[in-house]
């Protein structure tokens, strides 16, 4: 394969032999979640083997600005960790920042945090980068605002300006299906005066169910019928997901973020790729 790029030509040529193991960056999706609960936990969690994107260290730096304090840990890759840094998290509670909250290129910040802080008592404003301000915000923003949270945008768009306030749970119908979307409602949920329901149309990663149920969160997911008008053999795969107000708050974690399937799904198929090697 030839690549022509700024007068360069690179020639790659295939592998006669493809061996070895190799350890793949942590799963940003995960180190996100595992993160933000961790701030809203009870007692102090450890987080290890992050991924060294510049994503979640946006998300790391909004919690600091929030007043959650994070400090350094080696992961330990005796125990299987993934390659990456790690980080225990002693949450004080949230407190106003002194500034806008950067969450420069990481769409998943934001839309996280919009969710968490929502029913926070403190007021914020989450901003990004050029390229994350033309992101639209208001599938996340208008089910927040149903809730009854105080959120101004930019005809949808960042910067968010958020004022924390009392939420009230409800059933959200998802039109598109989406993790980010879902996770934020959930999240708020949290905070939320009686249950919060996400009726998903099709199955999204649910990395934020597993980490609230593993830390004592009231969650429930069950399978949904098909909407009205469609027959019961149409493949129909939706889920509903509920999750109930707790008197108790979420309990801390350890958790060795494991490696991203994403990631090594390319040296996955370029073994496959070579007949007898892996």
């Amino acid at each position: 394969m030839r690549r022509a790029e700024l007068g360069v030509v690179e020639l790659v040529e295939p592998a006669a032999r493809l061996a070895g193991t190799l350890r793949v960056p942590g799963d940003k999706s995960i180190a996100h979640r595992a993160l933000i609960l961790g701030a809203l936990a009870d007692g102090e969690s450890v987080i290890t083997g992050l991924p060294p994107g510049e994503d979640v260290r946006a998300t790391v730096a909004c919690l600091r600005s929030l007043g959650v304090r994070l400090s350094p840990v080696s992961p330990s890759p005796a125990r299987g960790e993934a390659s990456g840094w790690g980080l225990r998290i002693t949450p004080l509670g949230f407190s106003t920042p002194h500034g806008p909250l950067d969450c420069a290129n990481s769409g998943t910040t934001m839309r996280l945090l919009a969710g968490v802080l929502a029913g926070s008592r403190v007021s914020a404003t989450l901003d990004g980068d050029a390229s994350l301000r033309r992101r639209p915000m208001a599938r996340v923003v208008e089910p927040l605002r149903k809730m009854g949270a105080s959120i101004e945008s930019r005809d949808g768009h960042p910067p968010l300006v958020l004022t924390g306030t009392a939420l009230q749970g409800r059933r959200h119908l998802l039109s598109v299906p989406s993790a980010q979307v879902k996770s934020a409602l959930l999240l708020a949920g949290l905070a939320a005066r009686g249950p919060t329901t996400v009726v998903e149309p099709a199955p999204t990663r649910d990395h934020t169910e597993r980490l609230l149920v593993a830390m004592g969160a009231d969650l429930r997911v069950q399978s949904s019928p098909p909407p009205l008008g469609e027959g019961q053999g149409g493949g129909f795969q939706g889920v509903v997901i509920e999750l109930r107000p707790s008197h108790r708050p979420l309990h801390a974690i350890e958790l060795a973020v494991p490696g991203d399937f994403s990631s090594a799904s390319f040296w996955m198929a370029a073994a496959a790729l070579r007949p007898g090697w892996s």
